[in-house]
């Protein structure tokens, strides 16, 4: 399992809105933007969603998807999540799905991550 590096600065959360490729999706929107570094991982959920439980629901279930997605996510991205009312209705196996779908439309997903890790799963 890969470490997820928390974006924590606001700088970094505004050059994302900024300057970064927006995916959306009924569940979140995904900021995508071009770094030197590793990949890192922002998530912000308003009031808007709910209490102080769901909003922190909200973030378990998009972290989980995310750590899914990561090991097909290139180096070099920082990414910024903003979680949307109806994440609250689904699991994380779901948020995957669709975090994975959103990836490979921007063209972000690595395809040749996910076929070592299957002739890995075989071996």
């Amino acid at each position: 399992m890969g470490i997820i590096v928390k974006l924590k600065e606001n700088y970094s959360f505004r050059r994302a809105y900024k300057k970064g490729k927006s995916l959306v999706c009924p569940y979140f929107v995904i900021y995508a933007v071009k770094t030197r570094r590793g990949v890192r991982l922002g998530i912000t959920a308003g009031k808007k969603l709910g209490c102080a439980v769901k909003r922190n629901r909200a973030k378990r279930v998009i972290t989980a998807a995310f750590r899914g997605c990561l090991p097909n996510i290139p180096s070099g991205y920082d990414f910024v999540i903003v979680a949307r009312t109806r994440i609250l209705d689904i699991k994380s196996t779901a948020a995957a799905a669709t975090m994975r779908s959103l990836l490979k439309s921007a063209g972000i997903w690595s395809e040749a991550k996910e076929n070592e890790q299957a002739t890995d799963k075989l071996d």
